[in-house]
């Protein structure tokens, strides 16, 4: 949407999405790692069953960073498609913004089940426990929940960032 709007507003909406989209799934790829029994084990959802309960805060970091994939305010990837919605809207392609909220709107179905086994379903009786994370690892999942939750509340510094990128492109 943002590409397709073509101008600077677009860019930037791009941009910042695409940096929190990484982040984002960064963070929730990292918890699922973490939660693997094996590594030839598929990751079933069944896997998460009373996860938020045992280990509150995989699954607490998880519920973040799968809120924001999601697009619930007050996290970035609500603001990201905000923006991006916004760029589409600004420049005629409002059939597209429509389209674009609702599979937003869809895609709470799948991002949010984990959630639900998480929270609402019983743990089996013999829960794994999760791999031990490394210092470097649990790092680099609590800069990613950070900046999703800081990027969400006080976007700008990113955002002007983002358009000062885009400008030195188009100049």
């Amino acid at each position: 949407m943002g590409i397709v709007s073509g101008n600077v507003a677009g860019g930037q909406a791009v941009l910042f999405y695409l940096l929190v989209y990484a982040l984002m799934n960064l963070g929730a790829f990292g918890v699922v790692m973490l939660l693997a029994h094996k590594e030839d084990d598929g990751y079933d959802i069944g896997n998460f069953k009373g996860i938020g309960f045992r280990y509150p805060v995989l699954g607490g970091l998880l519920t973040l960073f799968l809120v924001s994939l999601a697009g619930i305010p007050p996290t970035a990837g609500f603001i990201g498609k905000f923006y991006l919605f916004g760029a589409a809207v600004k420049n005629g392609y409002v059939g597209l913004a429509v389209l674009g909220v609702l599979n937003s709107a869809v895609s709470i179905y799948y991002y949010l089940r984990p959630v639900v086994y998480m929270y609402m379903l019983p743990a089996p009786a013999e829960v794994p426990v999760p791999r031990p994370p490394r210092t470097a690892f649990s790092l680099a999942l609590c800069i990613c929940a950070a900046a999703v939750l800081v990027l969400g509340i006080a976007p700008r510094s990113v955002l002007a960032f983002a358009e000062r990128s885009i400008l030195s492109l188009l100049m």
